[in-house]
């Protein structure tokens, strides 16, 4: 991916900027924008670095034509527009690992102080009073804490929990109860979980899934006298909620370091006796924003170097597209897309359908179906990328899907697609190499192989027509070679097609540039 120039728009530790100058990238570092101004900016660059002050609206996406790369010096991208970036091809990166010691800390410093109530306890004494006996409180060894989340951070507060004696139970969606065993937790159902709990803290992105997640109907289901942390993003946890069953004492305590609106307008639920909160500090040390720039940076001159990153948030496939022992089958997969393309092009629906042969390949195929469609989606005109091609595929009616069984082609590994349009439908087979091998157009064998390199144009007409093609092509310009697969012709030449009705027999024709 080229990046050359960077914008830094929220303050990071200054080694951001350094490594990324190191590789060669021209930053700028300018903090003070105004939504209007960083529209207005944003068009002079080709990637992004925020924290969590900058929004990236659709409105700054959309302004930004070379925008090719959106880096989050942290973990969540609730202040990024990641379906506008989607849709524009825009890659949106964050940095999971950086402050995952420090958010796991603070959830463990939260705990601690609930269980002891240090936070009132240290009022009352500098407010003048020596009141021992309104501060009698629990201690966490035997207790059980609940944790919803078991990625990286939740599996920090885990293992530090035990180290209290603490009993530790969590919920994951995607981690199994194997995997989850291995670090002491308990895997359980929400369901389970609730009524099971001294403690509770989540450690959840908030997407739809999780917002309110823990509100007046979960609570009722949970021990009398819970204990409620959340360092992870605001609105996970109802405050409202939360508030009524603190009053009611179904809840008994609250320690709280992000909030549905930041800074924070429900001053009731803040000022609640039983509520500790901290302004967002979960990743507020020197050490997590090393890391977090740091690692923001390395990314971006990984993705430079065409190496594998660990931080994609809206490009699921990526990190196989990054994988060397890749590159040339999902060359092979995108140009016989872009062949494919050709044949169709015009016709209101597209429908592609991809096989392979061999077993490597059979574990990919999610991945090279997807490099199919963009090879597609390319031939008709739009940016395609791993990123962006969804959505363009259902905007351009393009369908997609692998078959699980495998061919058998006479090759150790190779790829056939299927692909329907509105009239016609063509089979096409290749292998892959430095230079990707067409094998086979609608069961014609083409013997030692086409080479997909430079332009060509791929053309429909009559079979038996091969003198008649040439003779009306070469009346247009150059001809460098035809290849005849029966009614599907194969011409290198430098001849637009898109200025240039088909000439001749042909019904058809389309440039591809590989």
């Amino acid at each position: 991916m080229e990046i050359q120039r960077v914008l830094i728009s929220d303050s990071c530790d200054p080694r951001c900027a350094e490594i990324l100058t190191k590789a060669g990238c021209k930053v700028t570092v300018k903090t003070d924008h105004t939504p209007q101004e960083l529209v207005e900016n944003i068009k002079n660059f080709d990637a992004l670095v925020v924290r969590s002050a900058t929004k990236v609206t659709a409105a700054v996406i959309n302004a930004a034509p070379d925008l090719k790369v959106i880096g989050r010096a942290g973990t969540g991208v609730d202040n990024i527009d990641c379906e506008t970036a989607t849709k524009n091809g825009v890659l949106v990166i964050n940095a999971p690992g950086g402050n995952t010691l420090s958010a796991a800390e603070m959830t463990c410093a939260l705990i601690v102080s609930l269980s002891r109530d240090i936070a009132a306890a240290c009022a009352s004494l500098k407010a003048g009073r020596w009141d021992r006996k309104n501060f009698m409180s629990n201690e966490l060894n035997g207790k059980t804490i609940g944790i919803v989340g078991l990625g990286r951070i939740g599996r920090e507060v885990a293992t530090r929990m035990q180290s209290f004696g603490m009993r530790t139970i969590g919920f994951d969606p995607i981690i199994p109860a194997e995997a989850a065993a291995e670090f002491g937790v308990e895997a359980m159902s929400l369901d389970d979980l609730w009524p099971q709990c001294d403690y509770i803290t989540v450690h959840t992105p908030l997407i739809p899934q999780t917002r309110d997640l823990i509100n007046s109907k979960t609570l009722a289901k949970c021990k009398k006298g819970v204990k409620i942390v959340n360092c992870a993003r605001g609105g996970i946890v109802n405050e409202n909620d939360l508030l009524a069953a603190l009053e009611s004492g179904q809840a008994s305590g609250a320690g709280f370091d992000v909030f549905e609106e930041e800074p924070p307008k429900n001053t009731a639920f803040i000022a609640h006796p039983k509520v500790i909160c901290t302004p967002h500090l979960g990743a507020n040390t020197k050490e997590a924003q090393a890391r977090v720039a740091i690692e923001i940076a390395e990314q971006f001159v990984a993705l430079r170097d065409d190496r594998r990153i660990a931080g994609a948030v809206n490009a699921p496939l990526l990190a196989q597209s990054q994988a060397a022992e890749n590159r040339l089958i999902a060359q092979l997969a995108t140009d016989l897309g872009k062949v494919a393309g050709a044949l169709v092009s015009g016709s209101s629906a597209i429908g592609i359908t991809m096989e392979t042969c061999g077993d490597r390949l059979a574990a990919q195929a999610k991945f090279l179906s997807s490099t199919v469609t963009i090879g597609v989606l390319r031939s008709l005109g739009e940016n395609a990328n791993l990123i962006n091609f969804g959505g363009l595929a259902e905007k351009r009616g393009v369908s997609y899907s692998h078959q699980n069984a495998s061919i058998c082609c006479g090759f150790d590994e190779c790829i056939r697609i299927t692909v329907k349009g509105d009239s016609s439908s063509h089979v096409l087979e290749g292998t892959p190499g430095q230079v990707s091998i067409l094998r086979m157009v609608d069961q014609v064998k083409l013997d030692g192989g086409f080479a997909l390199t430079g332009k060509l144009l791929v053309a429909e007409g009559p079979a038996n027509s091969l003198p008649a093609v040439v003779q009306s092509v070469a009346a247009l310009g150059k001809i460098t070679s035809v290849t005849d697969c029966g009614k599907v012709y194969l011409i290198k030449s430098d001849i637009c097609a898109k200025s240039t009705a088909a000439p001749g027999p042909l019904s058809r024709w389309a440039r591809v540039e590989f």
